[in-house]
């Protein structure tokens, strides 16, 4: 197992080092105008202001954001940013996860529901995300419960909910419907209610099919996360981010790849976080089945 661990380390370094080495190869033997076919750019241009050094972009990071007196260090920055929608990711998938098991568990329940919600779920995917942005906002801020009020970070996170709910309704649907027809009779043969058919057999059948979706609803909400902080304008993200340092790239480009590698930072610690979850359920992921 250990063994195992120290490989998975090590490929993943290697990817890593791979990529920084194609980029550095790419910029030295491509042309600064990039490559072109006719009059259409089909790989990217490798001046310094459109593909930095990878060496410049390490060492802006150890820079102030800004020359005003006071301002944090670049890498800290993204920290923070980085930290504020990794919250809102979070908070959206577990938005993500619950609504697509409740609607997985509806479609299993009642084949008249899952005849009726289905295409719903899948319809629902083809809506844009930058067009339903701010429909979800405005719709937000229509809300008023008392004191309660409607904040744009709450409008992030049902986005990011949306794009993360649609693999888990489909995986969980196909897992709770995975036990062999002899495993259900049998419940049925000892009188087995539906609640504890679910949660002797149906649920445990569908981790195998549930993990894989889990990884994705994560990844599928910080990349709404971060979309949606640019739709809305919300600050203190790493979307909104993206967006300011890209109005200075031509001035300063290394600093502008900096909240890129933050988003993927992002995206590291989620796959991280729902990986922790699957090792407490590792008895039941034997054959697993992508999403």
């Amino acid at each position: 197992m250990r063994t195992a661990r120290a490989q998975a380390t090590l490929w993943s370094v290697v990817g890593v080092l791979g990529v920084a080495a194609l980029w550095e190869l790419y910029k030295a033997i491509a042309p600064d105008d990039g490559v072109t076919v006719g009059t259409v750019t089909v790989l990217p241009r490798t001046t310094d202001i459109a593909m930095p050094h990878i060496w410049d972009m390490v060492t802006r990071l150890f820079e102030p954001v800004t020359r005003a007196a006071g301002a944090d260090v670049l890498w800290w920055a993204v920290l923070q940013a980085a930290a504020f929608s990794l919250g809102i990711a979070v908070l959206g998938w577990v938005l993500g996860v619950v609504s697509g098991m409740l609607l997985a568990l509806l479609m299993q329940r009642w084949i008249t529901a899952e005849s009726a919600v289905l295409p719903w779920v899948v319809l629902s995917q083809t809506v844009p995300l930058i067009a339903i942005a701010p429909l979800v906002k405005r719709w937000g801020t229509a809300i008023h419960l008392g004191p309660f009020q409607w904040e744009n970070w709450m409008s992030v996170a049902v986005i990011a909910s949306y794009l993360a709910f649609f693999p888990v309704a489909v995986s969980a649907l196909r897992g709770l419907k995975s036990p062999p027809q002899a495993d259900t009779d049998l419940f049925h043969a000892y009188a087995a209610g539906w609640w504890t058919t679910l949660v002797r057999l149906r649920l445990p059948a569908s981790v195998p099919y549930l993990m894989p979706a889990l990884k994705l609803a994560a990844a599928n909400a910080v990349v709404g996360t971060v979309v949606a902080e640019v739709s809305i304008g919300l600050g203190g993200g790493i979307g909104r981010m993206i967006i300011e340092f890209a109005a200075t790239a031509s001035g300063d480009p290394a600093k502008t790849w900096a909240p890129i590698l933050g988003a993927v930072l992002i995206g590291l610690l989620s796959a991280g976080l729902v990986a922790l979850l699957g090792r407490g359920l590792g008895r039941f992921r034997r054959g697993e089945v992508p999403a």
